[in-house]
């Protein structure tokens, strides 16, 4: 009983997706074909009946390149979890000179407007991934797209042949239905090498993308590491500094009031001493927001079991590790434990502050099957959470791709939110 409703469930989501397939790389043919259709009908005694088509196919096939190919990547990375990068080039920045002129990275122009459109033109032309796209769509009608056009054509004629009246329609019928039911779980699947094949960024494609990768990530460093200096600069100006500087002129004054008015100076001695406690207190607070005594000391695990006993609402906090270690957790390069618990520290104030949550959960992961360390933060509040410009989830998304890590967010709205770190590493 359960081979034949799996079998049906495979026929069944096979034919969805072969349909799909079809419709997706056969879209470029049909244009050409009602192009030609156009030309015979419009030019019937025409000697330019010709240039008609030809106008046609060539504007519809650079108009549709784009949108196949997205629409096959998306098809492939969602259904076999292949990801596969555009690799298209990036526009430059466009600045006005003194001229008053504006420089687009090939030409002068006298307006904005002018150099982004030449800019975006030049690039598209010399772009190689706008070609690679061109060649794919021209291809993949004769590879994928055949194949994957037998089940909707299968069951189209098996309709047919079902409804006519002599035997040999029927047989008919019967053999295109059973192409169409046979073929479904598979007729899809070529869609994945092909696209494989044809559209992954070349070598020399994928290494500048690496290299430009490498330079925003860098830059990205360097502004954190900058913010977090003023950061501290300021903390200890306004904090500690300030409160030092008062406890030296207590002291002055207390010094000076020793024999004249003992009593006051002991009061100043009391105020000095409570002043460097609070001192101290500051400083220890200073030194556990950039690198908290029990990360370094317990490890990941109970450095955030001690965060969730801060954090305003209920926090549960599961770890699963291959192999234990210190708090049940392997440790992980300091570099890689700090982003993971400044990470989920970020999230769990995210969740404080906008979730409106009454609750939620940490979970800790580690294999050493490849996958690294997983963080990942839920929470049942109302969801919309998502990456903006400049945001604090696009920040931290950006401190973890330094590490080559990524970060998934998943929040319907009404929720609940589920933000998910992965962070390749070594551990000890």
């Amino acid at each position: 009983m359960g081979r034949p409703r799996g079998w049906a469930v495979a026929a069944a989501v096979g034919f969805v997706r072969a349909c799909a397939v079809a419709a997706v790389t056969l879209l470029v043919p049909a244009v050409w074909a009602g192009a030609v259709a156009l030309g015979i009908h419009w030019g019937a005694g025409n000697p330019w009946s010709w240039l008609l088509p030809l106008i046609l196919v060539g504007t519809g096939t650079l108009a549709l390149s784009g949108p196949v190919c997205r629409a096959v990547r998306f098809l492939v990375a969602r259904w076999t979890g292949t990801d596969l990068p555009a690799g298209h080039r990036r526009p430059g920045p466009v600045g006005r000179l003194s001229t008053g002129y504006w420089w687009n990275g090939f030409s002068y122009e006298r307006s904005r407007r002018d150099a982004l459109l030449d800019q975006k033109w030049r690039i598209r032309w010399s772009d190689p991934a706008t070609w690679r796209d061109l060649r794919f769509t021209a291809i993949a009608p004769f590879t994928a797209g055949l194949v994957a056009v037998l089940p909707p054509a299968g069951a189209a004629f098996a309709v047919l042949g079902l409804s006519g009246a002599g035997p040999a329609q029927r047989l008919a019928g019967v053999l295109a239905l059973l192409l169409a039911v046979g073929s479904a779980p598979y007729a899809w699947r070529p869609v994945e090498p092909v696209a494989v094949r044809f559209l992954r960024p070349s070598p020399a494609m994928a290494l500048a993308d690496r290299v430009g990768e490498l330079t925003a990530q860098r830059a990205d460093v360097t502004v954190a590491q900058a913010a977090e200096i003023r950061r501290i600069e300021r903390n200890l100006h306004d904090g500690a500094q300030a409160r030092l500087v008062g406890l030296g002129l207590s002291l002055a004054t207390a010094e000076r009031l020793m024999d004249t008015d003992p009593e006051g100076a002991r009061a100043l001695m009391r105020d000095a001493r409570t002043g460097a406690a609070a001192s101290l207190a500051e400083l220890r607070e200073l030194v556990r927001g950039i690198s908290p005594p029990v990360l370094s000391e317990r490890g990941l695990a109970d450095a955030i079991r001690a965060l969730a006993l801060d954090v305003a609402l209920p926090v549960d906090v599961d770890v699963d590790a291959e192999s234990g270690g210190v708090g049940g957790f392997p440790r992980l390069e300091a570099p890689v434990e700090s982003a993971v618990y400044f990470g989920v520290a970020e999230l769990l104030t995210n969740v404080v502050k906008h979730a409106g949550a009454s609750h939620a959960r940490v979970a800790l992961a580690a294999g050493r099957d490849g996958s690294g360390a997983v963080a990942e933060v839920r929470d049942d509040g109302g969801g919309g959470a998502g990456f903006e410009a400049g945001g604090g989830l696009d920040g931290l998304r950006r401190r973890l791709a330094v590490f080559d890590g990524t970060l998934e967010v998943t929040s319907p709205p009404g929720g609940p939110t589920r933000v998910r770190m992965t962070v390749p590493c070594a551990f000890s």
